[in-house]
């Protein structure tokens, strides 16, 4: 039991390392020679990144941020692989990676929202339920044209949808715990949507 408790710690803090690598202040660093946190919303992820580098670039960081969550589950699958059945290292391995992407050790514990990092964990836990999610999470934003939106609602789909896939008890809660944290992150989006003054991703 001892060690079980030790190898899940370390594949929550290998997570959280992988989570941590800022994708969209390393580009922006690179690329303009700036600090991507004292742009826009000050956020390292995707939609901030395109304010500066555009649309290209958005997607670019959006994939990398995701197949963080992703390889991270895959990793913690892989390592505990005799234990699979209980299903809570690839979860442990998926909170480990959103936290880190949102809280990064290498930026003084800033970062995104965790968004597409969530979504990536979710097409590792369950590939159908992560489709499921993108898709909902592309098709909001495309025609309200508000990232933030599409983002909130499709997360928050996620616990839902585990349930109706009968997933692993533990991939629900993570999936709850997981939609909360975002819509946390995104409060004061939440606040401009309702007031009208939310940025739209194009006009």
């Amino acid at each position: 039991m001892i060690t079980i408790v030790w190898k899940l710690i370390f594949v929550f803090i290998v997570s959280y390392l992988i989570g941590s690598i800022p994708t969209g202040y390393i580009i922006v660093k690179l690329l303009k020679g700036i600090d991507i946190r004292t742009v826009g919303s000050g956020s390292t992820g995707a939609t901030n990144v395109k304010r500066v580098l555009g649309t290209k670039w958005f997607f670019t960081v959006m994939l990398i941020d995701a197949l963080k969550g992703a390889i991270s589950v895959l990793f913690a699958a892989k390592y505990f692989n005799f234990i699979d059945f209980i299903g809570l290292a690839p979860v442990i391995a998926a909170l480990g990676a959103i936290i880190g992407h949102s809280k990064s050790v290498f930026l003084r514990f800033t970062g995104g929202k965790s968004v597409a990092t969530g979504v990536g964990t979710l097409f590792a836990l369950s590939l159908p339920i992560g489709i499921v999610v993108a898709l909902v999470w592309g098709i909001i934003t495309f025609f309200t044209k508000y990232v933030s939106l599409g983002s909130v609602i499709a997360i928050s789909l996620a616990p839902i949808l585990m349930n109706v896939f009968d997933q692993n008890i533990y991939y629900i809660w993570f999936s709850a715990l997981c939609a909360i944290y975002v819509i946390i992150m995104h409060k004061e989006n939440i606040k401009r949507l309702l007031e009208g003054k939310e940025n739209k991703v194009r006009k």
